[in-house]
């Protein structure tokens, strides 16, 4: 029975999506569950599965073509077994063929001299005459190793030659090929684009700034990483000490966890915070929900989650929608300071950088310290500058103190 092959429903707010290419070929025979092809949304990755054993009879839409929801991508045949490979000779016939080849071999060496065409060729091109060489090969024929390693010997002094005639001009160097390449923006890249665009266009964007002395964090990590890792799984990074420091900021400036729809402003009563992961399709934000309930090794198994999924195109659409409030590390990338852009609807987000270690001032001395640059932005139609300074300040002083984290100061 034919089965066709469709573009399954697409997730709210996505009209369409690209087919990213095809796993399987026409003639393929396939397992029910296997993924045939991906298709490619602004968003997400969507993988079509096989509904039946069967083999693929028909593929009827190719890599790069737009389709929508109910789309027929191809065409199964159910239970079909897979066209036959064709066979390997069996090794009667290889023995059959052998003298054939040697016939043919036999008469590449069609010279009166024995010799074959790629020797004679060489001789020929260094000057030489076979009857100087010693040959290795069978029936005492030269190779063309022979011949190369002849030309290579030193030989002995020649008469000296007639002087050389003047060199000709050089030809006039010509400059490599200074190529161009057009390609289509992917999906995900053009709606990156379309975003960040709209950032700029629609809101009051402002970036804030501050430092933040990480030793204690890196002594905290250094002294428990080892007995953490044991625990629970997973190792004790820097980003949950900032999620939950943020969390903090957002508690004490609720406006910077607040949205504007129209005229009016969204206080949000929940902490949802976005994490800027890098993949091969480009930046994409998946939300870690009520991270304010997670504790910092909940924040690590997802972040870990977030990051594998990434990679294998596995986020879903729900991982990517929403968000109160986001962070982005250039620092893993080496960036000492940037001007994040926001995640609309969000009103702000913070970006984290390198770390490197400066003299700073400490109780009057000047002590090297682990120091990175921190940077918020916000969307001043509704946040004001002072409220951004002492929510920043307020992610410093508790990644300073990690206690105030766990007394909730």
């Amino acid at each position: 029975m034919a089965i066709e092959i469709k573009v399954p429903n697409l997730p709210e707010s996505v009209s369409s999506a690209t087919v990213a290419g095809w796993h399987v070929k026409a003639g393929d025979a396939v397992s029910r569950e296997q993924n045939l092809l991906d298709l490619e949304t602004d968003k997400v990755m969507l993988e079509v599965p096989a509904t039946a054993d069967g083999v693929i009879k028909e593929i009827r839409i190719e890599a790069g073509a737009t389709v929508q929801a109910g789309d027929i991508l191809g065409i199964l045949e159910e239970g079909a077994a897979a066209a036959p490979k064709a066979e390997a000779k069996s090794e009667a016939a290889k023995n059959e063929s052998a003298p054939t080849k040697a016939v043919a071999s036999e008469a590449a060496m069609s010279s009166e001299d024995g010799q074959s065409p790629a020797v004679r060729k060489l001789l020929s091109e260094l000057g030489l005459s076979a009857n100087q060489i010693t040959g290795t090969g069978k029936g005492g024929r030269l190779t063309v190793e022979d011949v190369k390693a002849y030309a290579a010997a030193p030989k002995a002094a020649a008469p000296a030659a007639k002087p050389a005639a003047a060199p000709a001009p050089a030809a006039p160097k010509v400059l490599g090929a200074r190529e161009e390449q057009r390609v289509p923006m992917t999906r995900i890249r053009a709606r990156i684009a379309e975003r960040l665009l709209e950032a700029k266009n629609t809101t009051a964007m402002l970036t804030t700034f501050n430092e933040v002395d990480l030793k204690a964090v890196m002594d905290l990590r250094a002294k428990y990483k080892t007995e953490f890792e044991k625990a629970h799984g997973v190792k004790l990074g820097f980003m949950s000490f900032f999620v939950r420091a943020a969390v903090e900021a957002l508690k004490k400036f609720p406006v910077v966890n607040a949205s504007i729809d129209g005229n009016d402003i969204i206080y949000h009563g929940y902490y949802d915070i976005g994490i800027a992961v890098s993949s091969e399709r480009g930046l994409v934000v998946p939300i870690l929900r009520d991270a304010d309930q997670l504790s910092l090794a909940g924040i690590e198994k997802a972040i870990v989650d977030f990051g594998v999924r990434a990679k294998a195109n596995k986020l879903t659409m729900e991982d990517l929608t929403g968000g109160t409030f986001s962070i982005t590390n250039g620092g893993i990338f080496g960036s000492m300071m940037s001007t994040p852009i926001l995640n609309p609807p969000q009103s702000a987000i913070l970006g984290m950088h390198g770390i490197t270690e400066r003299p700073v001032v400490v109780n009057g001395e000047i002590v090297i310290r682990p120091m990175m640059y921190l940077a918020m932005s916000y969307d001043h139609r509704i946040i004001d500058g002072k409220e951004a300074v002492l929510a920043l300040r307020t992610i410093k002083e508790c990644l300073e103190d990690p206690a105030k984290l766990l007394l909730q100061l």
